[in-house]
């Protein structure tokens, strides 16, 4: 079996687009922008929604929908934390 190396150039080519990286996939540091902003909007409602319920502007249901979305971001948020301060203290045990 031979592989002229033309050949292989050419398939090689060929392929290149396919792993190159999109321009439209967003970086780390917009990702967590947008992340940090989704977590602060969903606070604001919630905090938004709580008041409406102690005026009698919102319904019991809503009231605990916010609640929940809010407990499942703070608790999202947390988890997040623990992890970037693990992987902290793992690089901190890494000999130089």
């Amino acid at each position: 079996m031979e592989i002229s190396s033309l050949n292989a150039v050419q398939k090689y080519a060929a392929s290149r687009p396919a792993t190159e990286p999109k321009a439209e996939v967003a970086g780390v540091g917009e990702t967590a922008i947008n992340l940090a902003r989704d977590f602060a909007a969903t606070l604001q409602e919630g905090e938004a929604t709580a008041q409406a319920a102690m005026t009698g502007d919102a319904d019991p249901h809503a009231l605990v929908h916010a609640l929940a979305q809010t407990e499942l971001a703070v608790e999202t948020a947390v988890t997040v934390r623990d992890k970037v301060v693990e992987a902290y203290q793992e690089i901190l045990r890494m000999p130089v």
